[in-house]
This record gives structure tokens, sequence and C-alpha cells, in this order.
């Protein structure tokens, strides 16, 4: 397989926000910073190992123009794109929000459930430290937490889901060191470790007022807390689901990044008053089950 030409240069702008340089305690705001990595080597081989759980053989190639496409289209909405050139034996990487937090206070390297992800805090924490954010602390052992499982509803109210991969320990480690007010909610065992969910496979907020749901797997009392703060929901419909339908990133309020081939609920998000754009999932999503939130860990929201 021969790998697509590296993305622009021209895209890939030094972090030069004046003022705060870091801090992402919404999932709407204006993002400002956000964190990428391309699809390399490890995620070609991904399927020679069951445990990463990829559908079908990589194509290295078109995973990598889907990327590229991704990340233009983010660009192209405004957010300097900073690309992680670290290398890793886990394909998971390239989904850079599941294992580091960033607050306001600074980075929470995460310790994610999947064993083959153990080495990646560790890569975004050497790139949080070289980008000068200091590291908060870290989820210690027997805590287990992914950022697949985390999300703001508010800059000061965080929600947690607990998980297959994200435990009772590692959630109340996280809430201590996130501080304020933070929701814990169970997720639903669904298939098991097989077809696993995250929380936020069944929930994107894309604005303070609005949010992406799939109802038939949404924890209860989370439904109840978005009911409380009147936030209105857009429903993804059973056969979007396993296309990423509900994962939907939010560049800024209401302005949205989302997988092709979900029409229902792309023409959902527009009638809710979104500017929607989508970008090829095929190979760099649905195979490895991960979406635009996933591929992005936001440095900096405004």
């Amino acid at each position: 397989m021969s790998a697509s030409p590296s993305p622009p240069a021209a895209i890939l702008r030094p972090m030069t926000t004046p003022g705060r340089r870091f801090g992402a305690q919404s999932m709407s705001a204006p993002l400002l910073d956000v964190l990428v990595k391309r699809p390399g080597p490890a995620f070609g081989a991904a399927f020679d190992d069951p445990a990463h759980g990829f559908l079908h053989p990589v194509d290295l190639a078109l995973a990598q123009r889907e990327h590229d496409a991704f990340v233009s289209t983010l660009a192209g909405l405004g957010p300097r794109v900073h690309v992680l050139d670290t290398e890793l034996d886990s394909p998971d990487l390239v989904y850079t929000f599941d294992p580091l937090l960033i607050t306001d206070r600074g980075a929470i390297p995460l310790r994610p459930g999947k064993p083959n992800r153990a080495a990646e805090p560790g890569a975004l924490e050497a790139w949080t430290r070289a980008a000068g954010i200091p590291t908060v602390g870290h989820v210690e052992a027997p805590g287990t937490v992914e950022g697949g499982d985390t999300f703001w509803l508010r800059p000061d109210l965080f929600c947690i889901g607990r998980t297959l991969r994200t435990n009772d320990a590692g959630a109340r480690q996280l809430a201590a060191l996130v501080g304020g007010e933070v929701r814990i909610f169970d997720v639903p065992y669904w298939k098991g470790p097989a077809e696993l969910i995250h929380l936020m496979s069944v929930i994107s907020p894309v604005a303070d007022d609005l949010a992406v749901v799939y109802l038939p797997l949404l924890p209860v009392g989370l439904w109840q807390l978005l009911h409380e703060l009147g936030i209105d929901l857009v429903e993804v419909p059973d056969e979007e689901f396993a296309t990423l339908g509900c994962n939907v990133l939010a560049v800024r309020p209401r302005v949205v990044v989302m997988a092709e081939g979900n029409p229902r609920t792309h023409a959902a998000l527009v009638a809710a008053g979104c500017d929607v754009r989508t970008y090829p999932a095929t190979e760099i999503g649905i195979n490895g089950s991960g979406g635009p939130t996933c591929m992005t860990r936001p440095v900096l929201r405004g």
C-alpha cells in the first residue's frame, strides 16, 4: 500500500493565540486549537490483531486521504490544527480524544481501559508539555478512563460515563482532578467488548442548548439532566448509529462536522439551525469506529 502525500503545511499553524494558550471546558465554544494524529503504519496494520476491533483490513492510503479531507474541512472552519508526529504500535492513537483531557488548569493524561492504548497518554503528555501546557494530575491504577466517556455540558458541569473502559475508580479519580460539579452515569452494556460504546457514542453536544443523541442507549439520568437544562435533542435513527451519526464535532455553536452517509441526522441538524460539513469516513471512521470527535483533542476553545 502506498501512502498519500502529507497534508498541506498551510493548515499546520503554530499556537499563537494571545492570552490563553489552552483550556477546552466546552464541547461547542469556538474551537481555536486542536490536536490530531494522521494514520500511519500502526493504523495500516490494525486488522492484523483482532483485539483492535477493526472491521476489515485497512487501506492505509484511503484512510490517509480521508483523514486529510477531514483535517482540510476542519482547518477551513478556522481552528489551528496541530498534528502529532509520534508513531506508536497502537492504531488507536489516531483517535486523540481518548488518552487526554485538557482543562482550563492544564492537561490530565488518562488511563485507557483498552490494553493496547497504554502508551498513548504519555505520548500526548509529551506533546502538551512541549507546548507549555502544565499537567494537572494523572489517573492511576486500578483506575481506567477513556476520553470518549467524558464531556462538558457547561464549563462548570462535567459528565463521565462508567463503561467497560472507564471504571468506577477511574471515574472518581478524574472527578477529583477536574473538580467542580461532576455527574457520573452508567452506560448500557450494549453488545459487550466487541461492539463497545462510550458515553459519547450516544451524545454529542453541539451548542449550549442542543445535543445529538441516540435515545435507545442514552442513560436515563443523563436524559433527565438534559431535560432539566432545557437542551433540545436531535435524535439519531437506528440505521445511522453504526455509521457514526451520533458522533458530531462542533467547531462553534451549531457549526458542525460529521461523517458522510447519515442523511437523516444531517437533515435534522440543518432543521435545528446548524451549518453541517461532512467528510468521507468509511476507512478512517467506520472501520475503526471513530468519528470526528474521536479524531480531535481540543486544546483551546474560546
